[in-house]
């Protein structure tokens, strides 16, 4: 429901070409959609107090600086494997 959603990247979309004020507004509807649906969409496989409470979870891992929350890690490696894509995935090797 989160991940890469229509209404999201047509917001971006919208923010790209100068046109925030109807960004903002796919944004709030986006917002509103996911929080109607009550579907848990933190991806998170481990139960911690903050399961599903994004501000405080990303705070935390800013803090200790160690790793990526979960709910980030397959848009940074698909990123990466994008730029690595460009070196014939050399870096792997």
């Amino acid at each position: 429901m989160v991940d890469g959603h229509e209404l999201e990247k047509k917001a971006m979309e919208l923010f790209r070409a100068g046109r925030g004020a109807e960004a903002t507004k796919l944004q709030d509807e986006f917002l509103a959609l996911v929080k109607a649906s009550g579907e848990d969409y933190c991806t998170c496989p481990h139960g911690c107090k903050f399961h599903g409470k994004c501000v405080e979870c990303v705070i935390l891992h800013r803090g200790h600086a160690d790793h990526l929350p979960h709910c980030f890690r397959a848009m940074v490696n698909e990123r990466i494997g994008l730029l690595s894509a460009l070196t014939e995935h050399s870096a792997r090797q």
